[in-house]
């Protein structure tokens, strides 16, 4: 495959977080791809297809809609793109020509989406890709120019109500469908239960909600500023479901989730000590299973809102 890099102050990257171990580091999203491979709901890729199959693709020389494919086929823009997984995950489900565009302002991370991008489509068509750094606090629609399809993933919950609404109103300017998925839901679910459990979920969502930022809110907002510009929207859960042989992932989330509740609610750190390693324990003795909520989102543009 191809790649070049570019660099744009309209190119996505949110504040990193510290809601789970690392989240921004190669080995904590390598680490994860698999569940997250698993979890992202497949339900909604059938009404993607039948709109993306029907988009008019420029070919080289055509007059028409001048700018949309340029004769590359589909243009995905993935927001926060990490490693790439999102690319890894849906390239190989679409058919036809697609040239992704990489956005992340983390140079290392575009790095590795670049080299790891996928080479073909379902039907064999070549895939290309490009890397833009940048701020996704000042995405345009002259950002999204040309775009077929937008994409990201485990990204909405980390961004403010004004960051929703401004890819809401750039997805509706450039009058292309966004695939949002794995955003948390603010449910976790662990077995055995253990008394503390609820105290440290919320904890947690607090400080998911910490500053301006929406937390298990933003797919609520979402759907409202992608229903209030005419878009079709569509919500599907896509949970974590973590067993036994996931238990290095599970161990590595189990950090985060306590770290998180307890940076904020500090008070809880006696308790969430003994709670961790017990927890820590019956995860390396393969008797733990958690299931961690998300929500996949797709709006499609139209002329009538609403959530399916």
């Amino acid at each position: 495959m191809s790649t070049t890099t570019s660099t744009s102050p309209d190119a996505p990257r949110p504040a990193a977080r510290t809601a789970e171990v690392a989240p921004f580091e190669p080995r904590w999203l390598e680490l994860r791809e698999g569940a997250d491979a698993a979890a992202r709901a497949t339900e909604l890729l059938d009404p993607l297809r039948d709109l993306l199959r029907d988009l008019p693709v420029d070919r080289p020389g055509s007059p028409d809609r001048p700018g949309r494919g340029a004769g590359r086929g589909l243009v995905v823009h993935d927001l926060g793109c990490g490693t790439g997984s999102m690319g890894r995950w849906l390239a190989p489900r679409l058919d036809g020509a697609q040239h992704w565009v990489l956005h992340d302002r983390d140079p290392g991370l575009l790095r590795l989406a670049a080299l790891r991008a996928p080479r073909a489509a379902a039907d064999g068509s070549p895939v290309t890709a490009e890397t833009r750094r940048g701020d996704l606090a000042r995405l345009t629609t002259a950002a999204l120019a040309g775009a077929s399809l937008v994409t990201a993933s485990a990204l909405l919950d980390v961004l403010t109500a004004d960051a929703v609404d401004a890819l809401a109103a750039a997805c509706a300017g450039a009058g292309c469908p966004a695939l949002l998925t794995l955003s948390v839901a603010g449910r976790v679910d662990l077995a055995p239960v253990h008394p503390l459990d609820g105290e440290i979920a919320d904890a947690f969502n607090a400080h998911q909600r910490r500053g301006d930022l929406l937390g298990p809110d933003a797919v609520g907002a979402a759907c409202e500023a992608f229903d209030g510009r005419g878009a079709r929207v569509r919500v599907h859960p896509s949970p974590w479901r973590l067993g036994p042989e996931d238990a290095a992932l599970t161990a590595q989330w189990l950090r985060g989730w306590v770290g998180a509740a307890c940076e904020q609610r500090p008070e809880l750190a006696a308790r969430a000590g003994t709670y961790l390693r017990e927890r820590l324990e019956a995860c390396a003795a393969r008797e733990l299973r958690v299931v961690v909520h998300h929500s996949d989102l797709l709006a499609l543009p139209g002329t009538a809102g609403g959530a399916a």
